[in-house]
């Protein structure tokens, strides 16, 4: 599983015209599901995402999470984050999860999310989407279980 998690000030997904996720300040997530991936690596991505201490403290720190600070989550799926871009100029995608086991996933971490963060808000799985944000610092973390013990 691989997440790009996005520190904001605001962020929103706009699908034909209407607005169907929005927040204020906390965090955009990207989240992609890998064809193996499963409930270890959604613990692991959703923990890291609600307690990376990546939001500044009362002296300018990076020190406070996203529960430390009642900040709000949107998330959004991207299967894009699979995209092997090594052969050629087209990215394969054959890493990325099926699209049917890949939103029960997705819907499974929103779950989750929502038991642990007040606001979560999210796009439509597999829509064509806009995305429109205030990046804050700016604050871009990429999280990616193939990681995990390296």
């Amino acid at each position: 599983m691989r997440a790009v998690l996005q520190r904001v000030r605001y962020a929103k997904v706009v699908v034909d015209g209407e607005t169907v996720g929005e927040i204020g300040p906390g965090l955009l997530v990207l989240l992609g599901c890998g064809r193996d991936d499963g409930d270890e690596e959604l613990r692991y991505i959703l923990d890291k995402t609600v307690n990376l201490r990546i939001f500044t403290d009362d002296e300018g720190r990076m020190n406070d999470s996203l529960l430390d600070v009642g900040g709000e989550l949107l998330v959004v799926s991207q299967f894009t984050l699979y995209g092997d871009t090594r052969k050629g100029r087209r990215p394969s995608f054959v890493n990325a999860m099926k699209p049917e086991p890949a939103e029960a996933l997705y819907e499974r971490f929103v779950e989750e999310a929502r038991k642990r963060v007040e606001t979560v808000e999210t796009g439509v799985f597999g829509a064509m989407m806009d995305v429109e944000l205030a990046n804050d610092g700016p604050v871009t973390i990429v999280l990616d279980t193939a990681d995990v013990g390296t």
